[in-house]
């Protein structure tokens, strides 16, 4: 029996929902999850999405997520993919789980024109950085990730011009 990929569906949720959270006490920021069900539902199954979740598995059993969402290059005039999470069972680790969800995700940038296909990777990370590097993956190690948490948003927001 071979992995097999394809694109989630509701009733998928509850795996969804739980690898998230393997992924967070993987990266040691459990207690950084808050989303719920519900949030994960609207977000994947709305009317008009903007997250997708590709599966990986073997047999019925779901092996690993991949959840993305759009990107823009204004320097290419295009879409591309963000990878925002990816995440396999330990116990499927190294057995294709991971490539093939990367692999259909860059069918889905060459079916649709996307020329970029990107995502972050923690520094000590490294088995991860190793695979990612192992498929062709270039660190963009001039670029540094800023970020405003919400109260900076919410204090920045309050400004006047």
């Amino acid at each position: 029996m071979s992995v097999t990929v394809r694109s989630a569906i509701p009733a998928d949720l509850p795996e969804i929902f739980r690898y998230i959270h393997a992924l967070a006490e993987y990266e040691k920021a459990p207690a950084e999850v808050v989303l719920s069900l519900a949030d994960l539902e609207r977000s994947l199954f709305c009317e008009n999405p903007q997250v997708y979740c590709e599966l990986s598995q073997l047999g019925d059993e779901i092996t690993g997520i991949a959840i993305w969402h759009l990107n823009y290059s204004t320097w290419l005039g295009k879409h591309g993919i963000y990878l925002e999470d990816l995440f396999v069972d330990p116990k499927y680790r190294g057995a294709g789980h991971g490539k093939a969800l990367l692999i259909r995700l860059a069918q889905i940038c060459v079916e649709r024109g996307y020329p970029r296909f990107q995502w972050w990777v923690l520094d000590w990370n490294k088995p991860a950085i190793d695979f990612y590097k192992s498929l062709g993956a270039q660190a963009m190690d001039q670029w540094t990730v800023f970020r405003l948490n919400e109260d900076a948003i919410t204090k920045l927001a309050a400004e006047s011009n």
